[in-house]
């Protein structure tokens, strides 16, 4: 007898929240029961447009899905018309028309996300001093003269050298054809932009853009590639000022939450790499376009860029196969930096615009760890400071003044929300503060969108209007930490059924138990969210493989304790450093000593991109950090059982005993169902 077919699959980017569906459902009705937000003013009859949507192509083995434009019901006549009179891009369609014919992985497009996902990497505020590689320098320049036969783009070159006193500059190439347009237009005033790093062919000072007349707008970008989301600063020259930041998930989610299965995509597909290459930049594009528009300026004006990244956003973003960072010995294809020429990558900025892109520090510690590096400065600290750029790679750096030693953990997405059954990145409604009642078991939550606990005044009108819709990182970190204190779950993570008893919170799901944090509301948009078994084994593997990468790095430095801690990244700014170091993320430290340090990665691209100096800092800083890589150390997996407990099976936590009550250890279930378990041997 032949097993009945099962309803197609869709998958939707970039929440990650998928379903199956009825042959025939519209798109935007799947869209709707997983709690995936997309406007539709219109009622569904494909008049407004904004519920557009894009099928992707491919198998996406990392989620067993192979999608096809196909599989979704023919063009309706409401979606040619609306394309008739208005426009509707290429391969996009309207969700309320198209109906799920098969599996689908599908886009929502980030220029019609209303309520998308909040991009924490904001620029932090920092004073930078000055000095970067392409300047603005406004000059007259001496008309022809019969007597003096020298040409125009001489005699410009000529003002350079007697106005700004550069030695033997230089004209692109691609200028001279408009050089004398340029200098009439101006008459005979202009501006350059002069590029003097010379990490170009030629070395030497370089004209990469002529204005006519006084041009006083010189901008630059400073962009973090991140496997999850893509931040961007648009940054003034000529003040430092941040002048715009933006941000969206990267769209390359969807052939992989993380990395690995990144690379098993373009390992398993032909075009697997141009298809992700194509995907960050132009996810790329659409940010400068909008940070563009936000300043009131051209694209013109922006005359320099600094990206950073992990290795295989890296070499993804330069258009590099990362199938090398796959396996040992993790070789990557450049380490140095590199730098190029904007139009070489099809970025939608001046055309003379030179691109610059930090070094790596190894094949799985990249660019964006050196910007850390940079930012944060422990080779300039006397205190042993550990930073660490918390994401699904974690990249981590050790050391002092004396000596640096960086490795990478593979957490994985679950601190960002995915393999988390309520999880969801971080957006208006998604729960982020979590307390528990010690006696109670009761829980009081906050969500993004509002200040005020759900027990306060205040709480019921924002839950109503944004809804709770699941848990970010932030708070999935709290809660595992609220239910380690309250003693819900033992230090070996295992939910204490026996408290079902005491409270109706702690419910039988299976053959284990769960928590309930939060009881779903229909009618106020707010769904049942629960903490699973599974979900707490989740953030033990994340959280132990994170510690044991730090537990290597500090044996080999020789370190029974680190003097400060800096976390980085949208997501290590956001956590409480306290329940960090109670679950066992991070190592005992004395709790002022822990903070959070903001998108140190884009502080980092800024400083590379206002101040030579600082490019050439991090560059000889890298050739000097030791590499450690943990999946090579003989003690990563004792370190990394040790770390599977709360907060530690074998290291003591003095300085986190001293700030918060910890629970007396308990022995509870030896399957994960929370019952006794027997032990062999006599009582004690």
């Amino acid at each position: 007898m032949t097993e009945p077919q099962k309803d197609p699959l869709v998958l939707f980017m970039p929440s990650g929240r998928r379903g199956r569906f009825a042959k025939g459902t519209p798109v935007l009705d799947a869209a709707r029961q997983l709690g995936v937000y997309i406007e539709s003013v219109c009622g569904g009859r494909g008049i407004c447009g904004r519920c557009q949507i894009e099928a992707q192509e491919g198998h996406f083995a990392k989620h067993g899905i192979s999608s096809a434009a196909d599989h979704l019901s023919g063009v309706t006549e409401a979606e040619n018309r609306y394309a008739e009179k208005r426009v509707l891009v290429e391969g996009r369609r309207l969700s309320c028309q198209a109906l799920v014919e098969g599996d689908l992985v599908v886009d929502v497009p980030q220029d019609v996300q209303i309520n998308r996902q909040i991009v924490r990497k904001r620029a932090e505020t920092r004073v930078i001093e000055r000095d970067p590689a392409t300047q603005l320098c406004y000059i007259e320049v001496e008309e022809p003269d019969m007597e003096k036969p020298l040409g125009d783009a001489d005699r410009l070159l000529h003002a350079l050298e007697k106005e700004w006193g550069f030695q033997k500059p230089r004209i692109a190439a691609r200028l001279l054809p408009q050089i004398q347009k340029l200098l009439r237009d101006g008459e005979w005033k202009v501006t350059c932009a002069v590029y003097t790093d010379g990490r170009v062919e030629g070395g030497g000072p370089i004209v990469t853009a002529i204005f006519p007349g006084f041009h006083n707008v010189g901008c630059g970008l400073a962009v973090d590639i991140g496997s999850t989301t893509i931040a961007a600063h648009l940054t003034s020259l000529l003040s430092g000022r941040t002048m715009a930041s933006a941000g969206a998930p990267n769209p390359q989610i969807r052939f992989g939450e993380d990395l690995m299965s990144r690379v098993s995509y373009v390992m398993m597909n032909p075009e697997g790499r141009t298809q992700m290459t194509k995907a960050v930049r132009d996810a790329i594009g659409v940010l400068i376009a909008e940070l563009v528009q936000g300043a009131g300026i051209t694209p013109d004006d922006v005359l320099e860029a600094v990206f950073v990244g992990n290795p295989i956003m890296h070499h993804l973003f330069l258009g590099i196969d990362p199938t090398e960072l796959g396996g040992a010995p993790f070789a990557l294809a450049v380490s140095d930096a590199v730098s190029l020429d904007a139009r070489e990558i099809g970025l939608p900025i001046n055309d003379g615009a030179h691109v610059y892109v930090l070094p790596c520090i190894a094949g799985h510690v990249g660019a964006d760890a050196a910007a850390v590096t940079l930012a944060e400065g422990p080779h300039r600290a006397d205190e042993m400071t550990l930073v660490v750029d918390v994401g699904t790679n974690a990249e981590i750096v050790l050391g002092n003044k004396d000596r640096l030693v960086a490795a990478s953990s593979p957490t994985g997405p679950a601190f960002e929300g995915a393999e988390i059954s309520g999880g969801q990145r971080a957006a208006p409604g998604a729960i982020e503060r979590v307390r528990i009642d010690r006696e109670t078991l009761e829980p009081k939550i906050k969500i993004i969108g509002g200040d005020e606990w759900s027990n306060e005044e205040g709480f019921e009108k924002v839950a109503q209007d944004v809804g709770v819709t699941g848990i970010c990182g932030s708070g999935i970190i709290e809660v595992v930490g609220e239910m380690y204190l309250a003693g819900i779950i033992d230090e070996d993570g295992v939910i204490d059924g026996s408290l079902a008893a005491k409270s109706e919170r702690i419910q039988p799901t299976g053959r284990t138990f769960s928590y309930l944090l939060w009881r779903g509301d229909e009618a106020a948009k707010s769904q049942e969210i629960k903490i699973l078994q599974t979900d707490i084994r989740a953030i033990q593997l994340a959280k132990a493989a994170l510690y044991a990468g730090v537990r290597l790095l500090m044996d080999k430095l020789g370190l029974e304790q680190v003097e400060a801690i800096k976390l980085a990244g949208a997501f290590g700014s956001y956590i409480d450093p306290t329940y960090a170091m109670v679950i066992g993320l991070i190592p005992d430290c004395p709790i002022d000593k822990v903070k959070g340090v903001g998108n140190a990665a884009g502080t980092g691209a800024r400083m590379a991109l206002l101040n030579r100096s600082y490019r050439r800092e991090i560059e000889e800083v890298v050739r000097k950090i030791e590499k450690i890589e943990t999946a090579m150390e003989p003690r990563f997996q004792e370190h990394f059982v040790a770390a599977m407990a709360f907060p530690n099976k074998v290291e003591a936590f003095p300085n986190l005993a001293g700030a918060v009550t910890l629970p007396p250890r308990k022995v509870l279930g030896g399957g994960e169902d929370g019952r006794p378990r027997r032990r062999g041997g006599r009582r004690r």
